[in-house]
């Protein structure tokens, strides 16, 4: 199968996804003989794509979970630092090597990403939080297409040269419809953008044929009729999608999803480390995180320290595997 690339255009669309959910949930302040964190240090946290994706949004649902109970004493700077699919941002933050106060959320493209660019950091340089949650994708066409289902969309695909696109370039977001396609028989261009508002303004003003993305980032637009789903990734097809196949079910499973996790800069210290994890322990008990999780259709999973560093090494390895079966990388 041949898999060509286009420079996305660059679109500019407003999008901000915000949820809050009032709840009497209260956490007992914990004393703790470390002098970590300080309130007087400002966290730098990199958010590692554009406004309005996965990325940002998760990222923005745990610094106002820290800011409503009170669990960072200190500032929270939250900066979108977008570019070379995470590559700008997490080298920013792979720059702050022994520092505590450097933070940043991942995604499917801090595996993929150093398995096709030359960064000078790999998934396992960083200090390994926790993995919080994985997520997978539905291929949507605009609303107003001729194509009503998945059948009509290969055979139309079969048929004609047709582009898909997705955030990033050799990430998750191509290998999903790279490995469908490779099974369902057809060949696509795969057109990358550096965030989510930018790929569906190109979808909407029909620049593209279709977009792969996270159901809980275009869910209003799939609701009103903008998008029309066709297929999902995962095993199980959210409440949300009600009535789109999966891949498996038609006959095209790949198995691969998104893991969306915390990581501080490398080398970060011990102290540093530890009170994040026992943090985020709280955070993934309250009743925004599981909101957060049902809204945006992810499957919670969750594990720390090491065993995060391990799961990311594995990933990567797995990750590689595909994408040199594809001929994205040798």
């Amino acid at each position: 199968m041949t898999i060509t690339f286009k420079k996305g255009q660059s679109y500019l669309l407003g999008t901000l996804l915000a949820a809050v959910v009032a709840s009497p949930f209260a956490f007992a302040t914990e004393a703790s003989s470390q002098e970590y964190p300080s309130s007087s240090e400002t966290l730098d946290w990199t958010i590692a794509f554009g406004p309005g994706g996965g990325n940002d949004i998760m990222a923005r649902t745990i610094i106002d979970i820290l800011g409503k109970y009170d669990l960072y004493p200190g500032e929270i700077k939250a900066e979108n630092r977008a570019g070379g699919s995470g590559a700008v941002g997490w080298g920013y933050l792979f720059n702050q090597s022994g520092s505590g106060y450097g933070i940043s959320t991942t995604s499917g493209s801090f595996v993929t990403t150093p398995l096709q660019a030359d960064t000078p950091w790999q998934p396992e340089d960083f200090t390994p939080v926790a993995l919080l949650a994985t997520d997978d994708l539905v291929l949507v066409v605009n609303g107003s297409s001729e194509i009503q289902n998945i059948d009509q969309f290969i055979a139309n695909a079969k048929e004609n040269p047709i582009t898909i696109g997705g955030t990033g370039t050799v990430n998750v977001d191509f290998i999903v419809p790279t490995l469908f396609a490779q099974k369902a028989g057809f060949e696509f261009d795969y057109v990358s953008f550096n965030s989510m508002s930018e790929q569906t303004t190109a979808l909407l003003s029909q620049a593209l044929d279709a977009m792969v993305g996270n159901p809980g980032e275009i869910l209003g637009l799939i609701e009103s009729g903008d998008l029309r789903p066709l297929v999902f990734s995962g095993q199980n097809v959210p409440a949300a999608l009600e009535g789109v196949p999966t891949m498996g079910e038609v006959g095209h499973d790949i198995g691969v999803s998104m893991p969306r996790g915390l990581i501080l800069a490398p080398d970060a210290p011990a102290e540093a480390r530890d009170w994040w994890i026992e943090t985020m322990k709280k955070v993934v008990e309250t009743p925004e995180w599981a909101f957060y999780i049902e809204s945006n259709t992810l499957t919670p999973t969750v594990i720390y320290g090491e065993d995060f560093r391990t799961f990311l090494g594995n990933t990567k390895n797995g990750f590689r595997e595909v994408l040199k079966q594809v001929g994205a990388i040798k």
